[in-house]
């Protein structure tokens, strides 16, 4: 479950200090033409993702996670529903993983795809279950006690799989300053190894009657990352506005992208407040708000290794931008979709799109357009 956009309120938020300093500067610095800013990336043209042709319905309430499963096949999880299922655009057809006889799956909340086999993260089981795309149960990662419990997110082609492990928050929730760090595993669950940190949340400390408490700031953002097949990873780093590659624990970086500095306006906050239900609304208008947009607000990566970038929008923007990163960390290409739906998967030749209606959620997918090259049309 995507916990960073969505909160948890049993007391009424007064004074806010701030923990630790927000990355406006270094957002300035980047969209006003900063150190490092690659003049080639802004001259890649954004191009508009068609109309999706084909749409399948599944009733889940909120926007669910999803994986490709090759040729017109995705899994998809709704986390709020406790449902997942492979969707066939092929023949319009949705095979349920698990269901409500088959005690195999409880509470899937994440989904990653290696090849045609989906990784169902479930936290009622406290494991990861590996299930073919016909919805056969396959096997099972547990989450490791050496790990808190926490269950994998990817798995590379050695049968390698890797966690990303939280801080502790402390007695007081001061802990959730620190970085997370991602960790690998060998397939036998017997040795860990950190690869790499990850940027602190920004984090606020609410002072009320009762003491003090932590929350972090409503639209800060925060790194995200993925495996390659070689087991080298890719990390979207958000303060930065780059990707990164890490191999044996050394970091390259890729350009820096370019992307204006949106301010988080009243618009903004008032469209985040009414998506919660009414009685707690007063208490979400009360929490810490960032000042400034993050770059990105989701990262993902294709089969291809391309890594997909959803970036931040205004509420007023109807348009919806991505940018696409090849795996030498340059920008490839950049698309925009039109309306409230996003793209949350990407295949070779097609993406999947998702939007929240009242009768649940339609997945539409998307056919990329293929990339025509100078030199090629001469």
């Amino acid at each position: 479950m995507n916990l960073g956009t969505r909160h948890i309120f049993v007391r009424p938020v007064h004074p806010v200090r701030l923990v630790r300093p927000t990355t406006v500067a270094a957002l300035v610095s980047l969209a006003c033409g900063g150190v490092g800013r690659s003049r080639r990336a802004e001259t890649v043209p954004a191009e508009p993702l068609p109309l999706a042709a084909d749409t399948v319905v599944v009733p889940f309430s909120g926007i669910p996670e999803a994986g490709w499963l090759g040729g017109r096949r995705w899994v998809v999880v709704g986390a709020d529903h406790d449902a997942a299922v492979v969707t066939d655009f092929g023949n319009k057809s949705v095979t349920p993983l698990g269901g409500p006889k088959n005690p195999e799956l409880v509470k899937p909340f994440a989904v990653f795809a290696v090849g045609d086999t989906a990784y169902l993260a479930d936290w009622g089981k406290q494991r990861v279950s590996i299930w073919s795309m016909d919805g056969k149960l396959l096997g099972t990662i547990p989450g490791p006690g050496q790990l808190r419990g926490i269950l994998p997110k990817a798995r590379d082609a050695a049968g390698q799989v890797y966690f990303e492990v939280p801080p502790h928050a402390g007695s007081d929730g001061s802990g959730l300053k620190d970085s997370a760090a991602v960790v690998r595993a060998d397939p036998g669950l017997s040795r860990f190894d950190t690869l790499a940190r990850l940027a602190p949340l920004d984090i606020a400390e609410i002072n009320e009657a009762r003491g003090k408490r932590y929350e972090r700031y409503v639209f800060s953002g925060n790194d995200w990352w993925g495996v390659y097949p070689d087991g080298r990873l890719w990390v979207a780093r958000v303060r930065l506005n780059r990707l990164a590659f890490i191999r044996d624990r050394k970091e390259r970086r890729g350009e820096p992208l370019p992307d204006p500095v949106l301010e988080v306006t009243r618009a903004d906050r008032e469209q985040y407040v009414n998506t919660f239900p009414e009685e707690l609304r007063p208490m979400v208008q009360k929490l810490p708000f960032a000042a400034y947009h993050p770059p990105f607000e989701r990262a993902f990566a294709s089969r291809d290794g391309m890594v997909w970038l959803r970036k931040t929008r205004a509420a007023t923007d109807s348009l919806r931008r991505y940018h696409v990163v090849d795996t030498a960390g340059m920008l490839a290409r950049a698309f925009t979709t039109v309306g409230p739906g996003v793209i949350i998967a990407a295949g070779h030749e097609s993406a999947l799109l998702a939007e929240q209606f009242r009768e649940g959620v339609r997945l539409m997918e998307v056919r990329i357009p293929t990339l025509v090259r100078a030199d090629s049309a001469r």
